[in-house]
């Protein structure tokens, strides 16, 4: 698995200055280092542009990373991110990040537990045509019931970690804390009545979920 991602980021990604400062402004603030990789950002970038996607609503900021990738996907200065980030300085840095990278009118930050930010949306009646999940793990399938919520038909839902370094899908592996967790939401976004899925194994993996019309 580190091999084939290693070849892909080789081959497929080109350095790229801004998120490498993203990365090092992270760092610097000693935040943990768990931004999503080249490229699962690449294909971030790729699936709001290829959707069109105008709305997106994004669970988990960090510093910023996955931030810009979404944003750079807008086909239009319309574009719109919605964050929810759990820490007040994690919300205050990605925001300055996307301001660095052009985006500062097209995001928003709304902190605080991210279940209760999804019920205020869904209260306001918010809706949303793309969402990316990449917060804490156990609440994973809360996430996605609070996105199918404010999903316009046809959204998008991309979580990110589903792999759980390889772990859910080898029984003989050393098993990380995540690993029954992932497995448990990777049956539910497979199975559910609501969606259409498939996990990309780039990065840690990612599923890919299309809201059935």
């Amino acid at each position: 698995m580190k091999k084939i991602n290693q070849y892909i980021e080789t081959v497929f990604t080109e350095q790229d200055s801004v998120l490498e400062g993203v990365i090092s402004s992270i760092e610097e603030k000693g935040m943990p280092s768990i931004s999503v990789s080249p490229s699962s950002g690449k294909l971030l970038t790729m699936l709001v542009s290829v959707a069109g996607a105008k709305n997106v609503l994004e669970i988990g900021a960090l510093g910023g990373y996955s931030g810009i990738c979404l944003a750079r996907g807008f086909n239009s200065p319309e574009g719109q991110l919605t964050s929810l980030e759990l820490e007040e300085q994690y919300a205050e840095l990605a925001q300055s990040n996307l301001t660095k990278a052009g985006f500062g009118e097209q995001v928003s930050y709304m902190t605080g537990a991210a279940l209760e930010n999804l019920g205020k949306l869904a209260a306001e009646n918010r809706k949303f045509d793309f969402f990316f999940i990449d917060a804490d793990k156990v609440n994973y399938e809360n996430y996605l019931n609070g996105c199918l919520k404010l999903a316009e038909p046809g959204a998008l839902i991309v979580a990110d970690n589903v792999l759980a370094r390889g772990t859910v899908a080898d029984d003989a592996a050393e098993t990380s804390r995540h690993t029954e967790v992932m497995r448990a939401f990777n049956q539910v976004v497979a199975n559910h009545p609501q969606l259409e899925s498939l996990l990309i194994p780039i990065g840690d993996g990612l599923t890919v979920s299309k809201v059935k019309n």
